[in-house]
């Protein structure tokens, strides 16, 4: 299968560069020219994408609020 369109806008192209697998869910760590994304999802999917550190992934970042804190 191959993506032809996504509506999501804040995409990052990058390398998996770490993967903290636990049980249910695993912690992936994504670097990309702009810094690193971490991403949680379940560890069932990180087995299905085959995930391994250096897979060439995107990031899809989808959000309704972004919070700022002061410095």
């Amino acid at each position: 299968m191959s993506i032809q369109a996504i509506n999501v806008r804040n995409q990052f192209k990058g390398k998996v560069r770490e993967i903290i697998r636990g049980d249910v869910v695993s912690e992936i760590d994504v670097e990309t020219p702009w810094g690193i994304v971490t991403s949680v999802i379940t560890t069932r999917s990180v087995d299905a994408l085959e995930l391994k550190v250096g897979s060439d992934v995107v990031a899809l970042v989808k959000s309704t609020e972004v919070s700022i804190a002061k410095l």
